[in-house]
């Protein structure tokens, strides 16, 4: 009997497929005399044919993935499942928003960019939603101090 008949019929008796059959290449004499099913599984008794373990499928593409979102990438509208709202609610943009806003203020504050009394009044615009972003808090704040309303 061929080794290739051999591999077939261990892998139907072992109930595993054909590429997960390991022949022992010192034994392959005993292999190609064997004639019966019956010889065959003897032969997987005496250890001259096993089954190797199953693979795993590679992670190598998943982590690359997620390298990728880590930067920001595949975020685009073609990837997008759930609503704007699904996927970041309004109360969490806010508290996002508003402590990125009151840490900014705090940083110009201790800076000497602005002093307590106007910090209070940025303070009290940011928490009545003044201020889209920081960028725009910033602006209003440079525009003040250019225009020389700010006590330092």
């Amino acid at each position: 009997m061929s080794i290739k008949t051999v591999k077939r019929l261990a892998a139907s008796i072992l109930k595993v497929g054909t590429s997960r059959i390991w022949l022992d290449p010192e034994r392959l004499e005993d292999l190609k005399t064997t004639l019966t099913r019956a010889e065959v599984r003897k032969l997987i008794k005496d250890g001259a044919i096993k089954v190797r373990p199953a693979s795993t499928p590679s992670r190598g593409r998943k982590k690359e993935v997620k390298l990728k979102k880590s930067k920001g990438r595949r975020r685009g509208y073609g990837s997008r499942k759930g609503k704007k709202g699904a996927r970041m609610s309004k109360a969490q943009s806010w508290v996002a928003k508003i402590r990125a806003q009151r840490k900014l203020l705090k940083e110009l504050r201790n800076s000497g960019k602005i002093d307590r009394s106007t910090y209070r009044v940025l303070y009290l615009k940011v928490k009545g939603d003044a201020f889209s972003s920081k960028k725009n808090l910033l602006d209003y704040v440079n525009s003040l101090i250019a225009q020389g309303e700010v006590n330092k």
